[in-house]
């Protein structure tokens, strides 16, 4: 069993790999592009990205992930030591199970398990990941990459914004599923990953099943949405919009997207830093912290010049 029993011993394992098209990671990437973009520029997303979130429906997302991922994991445990799987056991790292339950009794009380129950468009999706651990495990490789992946790719924003919009308490109660208390560094960690993936001996046809399997996961993830955008509209809740403009308004320019520009920006681009700083002048929280800010220092100059 090639265990992954420690990330943090083991991050500079990737430090500097050198990715080729062929590599799993690769040709997942690649070829699940379109089932991204389509479950990114859903309606559900584009609401939560913007701000537009209802605490109901908030509470239903959690409970769809807590079933999802009690499936993944429960399945996950049972081939750990499957050697198409073994690398990439990381459950002090990525397991969400109990971050969710968390999440779940913050939300519903101290007996959310009798309050919460699996949606008809959440049941083909946990269906699906059981069918998999019992007859092919090795599919499982498609399923953890789409949800642990994804979920440190963009975890971080979503939460903000539903801290922002639920208005959650910044010690991060119901929103636990977030935070990756075992992961210190990200990017660090999906580098480890993404090179485990790319060391796991699967030849082309295994390849193509991976790849199809990892769009019907994206295919089931965006089934939830569509549900739950569904229920959302008969849910009356006061909602206000913090977040920020999803990929889809921006008439497929990539460089209009503010996650990118910030990338981009941190990379040292100028011209992505400043377009960051104009997006960020557009958001009302901002322009009043700005407003602040400026009242503040002319207030301290007038002092001076007293």
């Amino acid at each position: 069993m090639m265990a992954a029993d420690s990330a943090e011993n083991t991050l500079t394992e990737s430090n500097d790999d050198i990715l080729s098209p062929d590599d799993l990671s690769e040709v997942l990437a690649a070829g699940t592009k379109e089932s991204h973009d389509k479950a990114e520029n859903s309606p559900f997303v584009k609401d939560f990205l913007r701000g537009r979130i209802k605490r109901e429906l908030f509470k239903l997302g959690t409970t769809g992930l807590y079933h999802v991922y009690s499936a993944i994991e429960e399945e996950i445990e049972k081939n750990k030591d499957h050697p198409m799987f073994a690398p990439l056991y990381f459950p002090s790292e990525l397991h969400r199970r109990e971050a969710l339950a968390k999440d779940l009794e913050y939300f519903y009380g101290e007996d959310w398990e009798s309050k919460i129950s699996c949606s008809a468009a959440t049941r083909p999706y946990v269906d699906r990941i059981h069918e998999v651990g019992r007859n092919d495990p090795v599919l499982l490789v498609a399923h953890a990459w789409t949800r642990y992946m994804g979920d440190l790719s963009g975890g971080q924003i979503l939460k903000k914004v539903a801290q922002r919009a639920l208005k959650l308490p910044p010690t991060g109660e119901g929103l636990n599923f977030y935070h990756f208390e075992g992961i210190h560094n990200p990017t660090a960690f999906k580098r480890l990953y993404r090179s485990r993936m790319n060391e796991l001996e699967v030849d082309a046809e295994t390849k193509e099943k991976l790849l199809d399997e990892a769009n019907l996961a994206f295919k089931l993830n965006l089934d939830v949405f569509s549900e739950l955008q569904e229920i959302g509209k008969d849910i009356k809740e006061e909602v206000q919009d913090v977040g920020f403009p999803a990929h889809g308004d921006m008439g497929g320019d990539i460089s209009k997207c503010p996650y990118y520009a910030a990338k981009m920006a941190v990379s040292g681009n100028t011209t992505y830093a400043c377009q960051f700083a104009r997006m960020l002048l557009r958001q009302s929280t901002v322009q009043v912290i700005l407003a602040t800010w400026v009242a503040a220092i002319a207030g301290l100059a007038a002092w001076y010049l007293m």
